[in-house]
């Protein structure tokens, strides 16, 4: 689908970026700008490939993003303040690196030569705390104020207007994608479906922050990737914001927690705490935009999803 173009790729040693990288490397030139915080690549059969290059910088110093991004066809900006734990304690640095780390992407992206597409990362945490069936030009919504949970949601939305708003004044090739729970092989930080299944793995137990009836979708991080593939090359795309998740993966988290236990034969048992920040208690996307203009479907469902991502936890314990 992608070949021979040199991409630059923000945070690419983290998740997502580390995935993506190594569904590109072989036909194409990658350079990654990470800050290498939270170090996916490391792990990765690929990581000292010819055609990859790491460069340790920041998204907030704009010659470091401008230079490590010249000559680049395709860029991607994955790299965010992201994880509710981490957003709780750092909301500053958590809206300095999604707002001013973005805008240094942007506009360095904007002075490139031949640029083809930016696709830039936002959140289904745009959508507050309740989202059902959520299409991409329903109204956005942000928690009260002060709620430190939401410096992210809006950190990203400010994100995508910035996007939009390049390619609207400047004609820069942009695509905006939401990704909805997204989990697998490899994730690094925080997330509850990582945890559920490295705990799991190891019976232990289990422990829900709330009371469990939270509902969300569950996206398998290589149906991400196909979906982020589409948003770098399809012409529909360009000055476009997709929903990517997998409509039918959706549990409540407790379920969510029965189901791991249960398709890993684990004997974790699982338990209640209290819950200390907001929350949101329904996320469930539309993707049919994503359908109808890209061609996406996600294809891994929950069951098979947790299988494979245990298979990966327990090869590299």
């Amino acid at each position: 689908m992608i070949h021979g173009k040199t991409i630059f790729i923000t945070g690419g040693a983290g998740f997502i970026g580390s995935t993506l990288t190594g569904r590109l490397i072989e036909d194409n030139k990658i350079t990654i700008l990470d800050n290498l915080s939270r170090d996916s690549l490391k792990d990765k059969p690929f990581r000292d490939h010819p055609n990859l290059t790491v460069i340790a910088g920041d998204v907030l110093d704009y010659d470091a993003v401008a230079g490590a991004m010249d000559g680049a066809n395709i860029v991607v900006h994955c790299a965010a303040i992201a994880g509710i734990d981490t957003v709780i304690i750092k909301p500053v640095a958590t809206m300095r690196v999604n707002m001013v780390g973005s805008a240094n992407v942007l506009e360095a992206a904007s002075k490139l030569d031949r640029c083809e597409r930016v696709v830039c990362f936002s959140t289904s945490e745009v959508f507050g705390g309740r989202a059902f069936g959520s299409h991409e030009t329903d109204n956005t919504v942000i928690g009260a104020v002060g709620e430190a949970r939401w410096t992210y949601a809006v950190s990203k939305l400010s994100e995508e207007h910035l996007a939009i708003a390049y390619h609207q004044e400047q004609s820069l090739p942009v695509t905006v994608v939401r990704p909805f729970n997204v989990y697998g092989p490899g994730q690094v930080g925080e997330g509850a479906l990582r945890t559920f299944i490295q705990r799991a793995v190891r019976d232990e137990p289990i422990e829900i922050h709330g009371d469990g009836t939270q509902i969300r979708t569950w996206c398998y991080v290589d149906d991400m990737i196909e979906g982020t593939m589409l948003a770098m090359s399809h012409p529909n795309a360009v000055g476009e914001t997709f929903n990517i998740g997998n409509k039918r993966a959706v549990i409540t988290i407790y379920g969510l927690a029965n189901t791991v236990v249960r398709v890993l034969g684990s004997k974790s048992v699982i338990s209640f705490i209290r819950k200390d920040y907001a929350d949101v208690e329904l996320r469930i996307p539309s993707v049919g935009k994503a359908a109808d203009l890209l061609g996406f479907e996600a294809k891994v469902d929950l069951d098979e999803g947790i299988a494979r991502t245990a298979e990966y936890y327990r090869s590299v314990n």
